[in-house]
């Protein structure tokens, strides 16, 4: 049967791009993760190419219903870049129906760590402590700040991500996966833990009450560790939650719950 030789559309690509973008999170499984958003999002592709041919048609949603997980900002490359190949397969310009499953496979380690190191290492952690400056005393103006600074990186980041794809095809994979693309994330993840340090410290507001013998005057221990190791308390609670999540395997609500009854005990009985 012969095929489509038309090419995708701006409207059929923003479909492709709107579709993952949206169905990501809200169609993830355990199973699959982000599979079933792959399929749905490439309904439109295989609308425009197989809407004739129920075998390729099958078989399309068929490859792009496996497992796959990365980054959802970030990924929206891998989406472009399949888009380009399933456009070709479709024109019959390319016949490995296998070569996209393989660059998924193949970039979505690569792509989680640069998109975990910038979104959730760096741009997170650094808008969430200057929300929380200007919630300080209760103003709205904090979350307000957060979510539409957040919108507008992340949704900025996610049209070039797809555009940048879909443009250099299968060629982006020597650039991704290149020595140079190691040492940026591994760059992104030094800076990630310097910034989620220095929020610590500067945020965290945890001192103790306590006080020690100083010959025949007490002394805080406050003071004492202030000047040993400032700021030594919020990096011990903020290793304590690393230790519960990464270690425990415990969820956020979790740890959040173990904090604060950490904390409650420790202010009723004057350590805090």
């Amino acid at each position: 049967m012969e095929n489509n030789k038309e090419r995708l559309t701006k409207k059929e690509l923003r479909q492709i791009f709107l579709r993952y973008g949206f169905m990501t999170e809200s169609a993830m499984s355990y199973e699959k993760m982000h599979g079933a958003a792959w399929a749905y999002s490439y309904l439109p592709l295989a609308d425009k190419y197989y809407k004739d041919n129920p075998e390729a048609y099958r078989r399309l949603l068929m490859r792009h219903s496996v497992f796959y997980n990365t980054e959802p900002q970030t990924g929206q490359l891998v989406n472009g870049i399949v888009a380009s190949l399933e456009e070709q397969i479709g024109m019959g310009n390319l016949t490995d129906e296998n070569l996209p499953v393989t660059v998924k496979a193949s970039l979505m380690g690569p792509l989680a760590g640069i998109g975990d190191s910038i979104m959730q290492g760096i741009l997170v952690p650094t808008l969430l402590s200057i929300a929380m400056g200007l919630s300080v005393g209760g103003s709205a103006l904090g979350p307000l700040f957060y979510i539409i600074t957040y919108f507008t990186i992340a949704t900025t980041i996610t049209i070039v991500s797809f555009r940048t794809g879909y443009k250099l095809g299968v060629g982006a994979i020597d650039k991704i996966i290149s020595d140079d693309a190691r040492r940026i994330t591994n760059m992104f993840n030094t800076l990630g833990i310097i910034v989620v340090g220095g929020l610590s410290a500067t945020t965290i507001s945890l001192a103790t009450t306590l006080t020690v013998p100083f010959g025949e005057e007490t002394k805080l221990l406050q003071d004492i560790l202030n000047g040993i190791f400032p700021g030594v308390l919020p990096l011990i609670m903020v290793l304590l939650a690393w230790w519960l999540v990464s270690i425990k395997r415990l969820s956020a609500t979790k740890v959040l719950l173990i904090l604060t009854a950490v904390i409650t005990v420790g202010v009723l009985i004057n350590i805090f």
